[in-house]
């Protein structure tokens, strides 16, 4: 397995990922890298049963939810999430802000499919896999974090 190579490939998205799942840009730096050294540690553990991006995706996943039940990584986080995370390039750094707040907002099994369908491109089976449910449950709960993302965009475009 090519570290290197998977590090160039999946570094950026891991990186959104994780800073939109923690909402610190420390925190996710952290994240991303000790989502990588629990790669190396354990690439011979990898059996080629899913894809290498679902396998790292998994990885991160878990390094993120380990992060945030962690008291002393919890007490670190702050509430500012950096413009560049934004899910369309056609949206204003204002808006980009506000969406991106909402999705790091969202309860952490929404927040989840969301990121992995829409910032990972992961289709529901691979989002399926990684988080261990069926895919009807991943296509429910898709359908769940979309109507409460446009119910609270929509409470919040439609003031202005």
């Amino acid at each position: 397995m090519d570290l290197e190579r998977i590090v160039n490939e999946y570094g950026d998205g891991l990186l959104r990922m994780c800073l939109l799942y923690l909402k610190d840009h420390a925190m996710a730096e952290d994240a991303v890298q000790e989502t990588f050294l629990r790669a190396f540690r354990h690439q011979s553990d990898f059996q080629g049963k899913a894809s290498v991006k679902t396998w790292i995706t998994r990885i991160a996943i878990n390094v993120c939810k380990d992060m945030l039940t962690d008291p002393w990584m919890r007490h670190r986080a702050d509430e500012e999430l950096p413009e560049t995370t934004a899910p369309e390039p056609g949206l204003s750094s204002e808006e980009r802000y506000v969406i991106s707040g909402k999705i790091a907002d969202l309860p952490p099994k929404y927040k989840e499919v969301i990121l992995l369908h829409y910032y990972q491109e992961l289709k529901l089976a691979e989002i399926a896999e990684i988080l261990g449910e069926s895919e009807a449950t991943i296509k429910t709960r898709l359908k769940r974090a979309r109507d409460l993302l446009r119910s609270e965009l929509k409470e919040v475009f439609d003031d202005e």
